[in-house]
C-alpha cells in the first residue's frame, strides 16, 4: 500500500511550509487530471478524494494500475526525468490536490530529511505494490483478485474494521483493474454478497467489506 501519513511526520503539514512552485487544484468527479503523453512537470498530492491511473495501448484497450486516495503522491516520475506522462490520471470522486512543480518538490526534498524519508518510504512502498499486482495477475484467478482489490481499496487492516469502497464505483473500473469483464465481476459481488463478504445497497455506494473476504484470497 502507498506510505500514509503517521503521527511522527505529517506530509500534509511540511507542505503548507513550500511557499513557490505549489497551487491548490480542484477537479470534479471524472475530469481528466493530466493524459498520458502530456509533459512531465509536477508531482500532485491528494488532499480529498480518489485518482485513477490508466494506460492506453496502440489499440485503444484501456487499463487501470492504481487507485489512489488522500495522501497519497502522484506524478512523480517527472522526479527521475521522466518527460512525458506514462498514464492518465483521472478524479474518480471529487478531487482537492496540491499541485507542486517539479523544482519545488526537488527543493522540498533537499531541504527537508524527513520529508525526504517519507517519499522514499512512499515510493518504494508504490513499487512494491506494483510487484505485488503483477503476480496477482500471473498467478490468481479473477475471484482472488476482485477479492484482493476490494480489501486494498477499502484500506481493509488499518483499524480491524471495515470501511466504504469508492463511492458509486462502476463494475466497468473493477473490471479493468481486475483484467477481467463487467460481467464476471457482477457475478463475484453477487456471490461475495450472498456470502455475507461484503454489503451493499443500491450498487456500489457505502459498500462495505468485511474481514471474511479474506478467505477468498488465502483460499488454495
Amino acid at each position: 500500500m502507498p506510505a500514509k501519513k503517521s503521527p511522527s511526520f505529517n506530509p500534509a503539514a511540511f507542505l503548507t511550509d513550500i511557499s513557490v512552485g505549489k497551487i491548490l487544484v480542484q477537479y470534479p468527479k471524472e475530469s481528466v487530471i493530466f493524459p498520458q503523453g502530456k509533459q512531465a512537470d509536477a508531482v500532485y498530492y491528494i488532499q480529498k478524494g480518489r485518482v485513477k491511473l490508466s494506460v492506453v495501448s496502440q489499440e485503444g484497450k484501456e487499463a487501470i494500475i492504481g487507485v489512489l486516495s488522500a495522501d497519497d503522491f502522484f506524478g512523480e516520475g517527472c522526479i527521475a526525468g521522466q518527460p512525458l506522462r506514462m498514464a492518465t490520471a483521472t478524479a474518480i470522486a471529487d478531487c482537492a490536490l496540491l499541485r507542486i512543480e517539479k523544482q519545488a518538490i526537488m527543493r522540498a526534498l533537499h531541504e527537508g530529511h524527513r520529508f525526504s524519508e517519507f517519499f522514499v518510504a512512499h515510493l518504494l512502498s508504490r513499487n512494491i505494490r506494483y510487484e505485488e499486482d503483477l503476480v496477482d495477475q500471473l498467478f490468481n484467478s479473477s475471484e482472488k483478485r476482485l477479492a484482493r482489490i476490494l480489501l486494498l481499496l477499502s484500506h481493509f487492516g488499518k483499524e480491524g474494521k471495515p470501511e466504504p469502497v469508492v463511492p458509486q464505483i462502476s463494475q466497468e473500473t473493477l473490471a479493468q483493474m481486475v483484467g477481467t469483464t463487467r460481467s464476471r465481476v457482477s457475478h463475484f459481488m453477487n456471490k461475495f454478497r450472498k456470502l455475507g463478504f461484503v454489503h451493499y445497497n443500491g450498487g456500489f455506494g457505502g459498500l462495505q467489506v468485511h474481514s471474511s473476504l479474506l478467505s477468498v484470497v488465502l483460499h488454495d
